[in-house]
């Protein structure tokens, strides 16, 4: 795995050296452009305005523009050179709760691991110290020519370095949920809850796969073989407005204990009243227990515990006739007199 990073984390008086890799991949089909008429290959060139011609990219540098016009140019050598401390160290600022931080301030992940033998120490240390916590560590770090707030966190016994962008990039949120007072009945709630636990009985994130670029390779390869290209069903007109939303919830309901082939446990779940709290769960039949021996079943598992003790005593492979038997069994259980 290629190395993103090089660098030390700092925790406190502890130095832990260690390497960023990237953690995640898109598996994005490539795409470039092409002239419709022709199919010919459109490149992009790097052109100078100055001099009129193209020029090749280890020629080009990053460079600003000032409100009055005028261009400074930056080359690597500056953008490296840059005062900065969080260049090559990532240091601890804080330990919060995972809560703590709103999850859309979260940017691209990192795996991080040790960069030599000496560091397996602190680098356990640290990262048995947050999942005993169960806290998330704040630091900062710079990553090519941006510096960015980011969180420590462990994941699947390791460290994790997970970038974020500033509190204040992320946008404020005034005129986007409806406004005025919006009421929910108590019973649209129930229902909501009752069709939010169905949809996520025996979920799996992993089996989630990218439809979009599945059908889109059936496109290219329908193109490549020259035969037709596959088309989906037009789907039906969505409604306009939900009128009414109780009688949406119960159809969803029923829809999905239906897909997932629930049994009597879901029968009659989506016919619930409009009125009525959905109904609850219904529990699984107790085991049956043997009823308690009362005087008359002990009396007669007494003589069944007679017979077969006077069978056994009369002799062995003899054979009795059921006569002979009730007359043992009442002598048996007969009380003996008092000497």
């Amino acid at each position: 795995m290629q190395t993103t990073w090089k660098g030390t984390i700092s925790f406190g008086l502890v130095s832990i050296p260690v390497h960023l890799y990237s953690a995640t991949q898109e598996h994005d089909v490539p795409l470039h452009q092409v002239h419709a008429k022709d199919g010919g290959r459109v490149r992009m060139k790097r052109y100078c305005e100055q001099e009129e011609k193209e020029v090749p990219y280890a020629e080009i540098a990053k460079g600003y523009e000032s409100p009055d016009g005028r261009t400074v140019t930056l080359s690597d050598e500056d953008l490296a050179d840059l005062p900065l401390p969080s260049k090559k160290i990532i240091d601890v600022l804080a330990f919060v709760d995972e809560g703590e931080i709103d999850p859309l301030m979260f940017s691209k992940a990192y795996y991080v691991g040790v960069a030599d033998k000496a560091a397996a120490k602190p680098y356990a240390l640290l990262r048995d110290a947050l999942t005993e916590s169960g806290q998330i560590a704040v630091t900062k770090i710079a990553l090519r020519t941006r510096e960015s707030p980011a969180v420590l966190r462990v994941h699947d016994n390791t460290l994790v370095l997970q970038t974020c962008i500033w509190p204040d990039e992320v946008r404020p949120v005034a005129g986007i949920a409806p406004e005025g007072d919006v009421t929910v009945r108590p019973q649209e709630l129930k229902m909501a809850r009752s069709l939010m636990d169905t949809l996520s009985e025996d979920f799996d994130l992993a089996q989630l796969h990218d439809d979009y670029q599945q059908a889109l390779q059936q496109v290219i390869t329908a193109r490549l073989e020259g035969v037709e290209v596959p088309h989906e069903e037009e789907p039906g007109e969505a409604p306009d407005n939900v009128i009414d939303l109780m009688e949406a919830l119960r159809s969803s309901l029923k829809q999905a204990k239906g897909g997932r082939g629930a049994g009597a446990e879901g029968a009659g779940a989506g016919d619930v009243d409009a009125g009525e709290e959905p109904a609850p769960r219904k529990r699984a039949p107790a085991r049956k227990t043997a009823p308690k021996a009362g005087p008359k079943s002990a009396e007669k598992s007494a003589e069944k515990t007679s017979a077969k003790a006077s069978a056994k005593t009369s002799g062995t492979g003899a054979t009795r006739s059921p006569a002979a038997k009730r007359t043992a069994t009442r002598k048996s259980s007969a009380p003996r007199k008092a000497s």
